[in-house]
């Protein structure tokens, strides 16, 4: 396999659409990466230009330390994996999964080899015969993995894949996809705007935003320390609950106002806030960060009006409401509670995080891109 460096890759378009802007990052030899990002941030553009499908405006693309920037697709040795599978429909599965190899002229034998292995690791051996209208959208992505496959390439990129499969197959092909990237030990490189799919699939996440890389890391370094108010947005599901706040000093203790409430900030965030004293920040905090209470001393926990109740079995979702934001918090099935109830809330401080109103940069993470 090979590794795959991008060094100030931009891409414009129309003379002055800047869709990509000075993107770097390296994927490791065997490393699955996955690009993720709303739609539009210039994921999947990026993506096109490493397959050679996009020229390239400034910066250097190496594959396998090779500069290929005017290397064509068809000798750049990847493979790619589209959204629409992109399958010939007057040819079988085993003729799709063969074409490839036939146009290059491979031996027979070593073609049947190659389709034979493909279609044992994808478990797709009795479908070879059929056409991919008597398959299922499951199968027919198997059999665009399993093309990708059969041409060995140093490289494969995955374009959102799985966007066309429903929830239970999404969820399915999630896991036979991070099961081929172990077996396999491939090069892969994943777009999706799925933050889900990021975070289970990739040993690193690219999070991109209007053509900028916000931040790279591992899923749990994304989760646990992003470094803006974006990346914390983005990352998690539900996402992180944000409200505006004035730091301010009452007694002698330091406390954010959110204007419905007032409570003490606690553990390390004290002198992380002590010198925006006066000043606004956005506080967040994720859903399962708020602990509920029952009981507990007036002043250490936040009063919340329960709006919506989403009971998933495992866990329960509740939409609540400040009195002038709503935040989403987890709490046990165990726990009964109804809309219109008044419940109590303390924060897991420890776990929160402060953001510059303007900058939307984490106070205290230092900006790794």
């Amino acid at each position: 396999m090979a590794t795959v460096d991008l060094k100030s890759i931009t891409k414009v378009y129309d003379g002055n659409v800047q869709a990509v802007k000075n993107v770097n990052f390296t994927v490791r030899d065997k490393e699955f990466v996955v690009l993720v990002g709303p739609s539009g941030c210039g994921k999947t553009t990026t993506l096109r230009m490493i397959a050679g499908l996009e020229d390239i405006t400034a910066g250097e693309l190496f594959i396998d330390e090779k500069l290929v920037n005017d290397v064509p697709p068809k000798d750049r040795d990847i493979a790619m994996v589209f959204q629409n599978y992109a399958l010939y429909p007057h040819m079988t599965v085993y003729d799709n999964m063969a074409f490839g190899l036939k146009i290059r002229k491979f031996a027979k034998q070593e073609i049947k080899s190659r389709v034979d292995e493909a279609a044992r690791i994808l478990d797709i051996e009795e479908l070879l015969d059929r056409k991919p209208k008597a398959l299922s959208g499951g199968q027919r992505q198997r059999v665009a993995v399993g093309r990708a496959i059969v041409r060995q390439p140093k490289v494969f990129l995955f374009d959102e894949p799985l966007s066309n499969l429903d929830a239970k197959l999404r969820v399915q092909m999630r896991a036979e996809i991070s099961g081929l990237h172990n077996r396999l030990q491939a090069t892969m490189i994943y777009v999706t705007h799925d933050q889900v799919e990021a975070m289970t699939m990739g040993d690193k996440i690219v999070v991109m935003r209007d053509g900028i890389i916000q931040q790279i890391g591992d899923p749990l370094t994304l989760y646990n320390s992003p470094v803006n108010r974006f990346v914390a947005g983005f990352i998690g599901s539900p996402p992180m609950n944000f409200m505006a706040v004035k730091v301010i000093e009452e007694g002698g203790e330091l406390m954010v106002d959110e204007g419905n409430f007032k409570i003490p900030v606690g553990g390390s965030k004290v002198d992380l806030v002590r010198p925006y004293i006066g000043k606004e920040l956005i506080f967040g905090i994720r859903p399962e960060d708020l602990k509920y209470e029952s009981g507990t001393i007036e002043g250490e926990t936040v009063d919340t009006t329960v709006q919506v109740v989403e009971p998933l079995g495992a866990e329960i979702n509740l939409y609540v409401d400040t009195g002038s934001h709503v935040m989403v918090a987890r709490i046990p099935p165990t726990i009964t509670v109804h809309v219109g109830d008044v419940i109590k809330f303390a924060i897991i401080w420890e776990r929160a995080a402060f953001f510059d109103v303007e900058s939307e940069q984490t106070l205290g993470i230092g900006v790794e891109v």
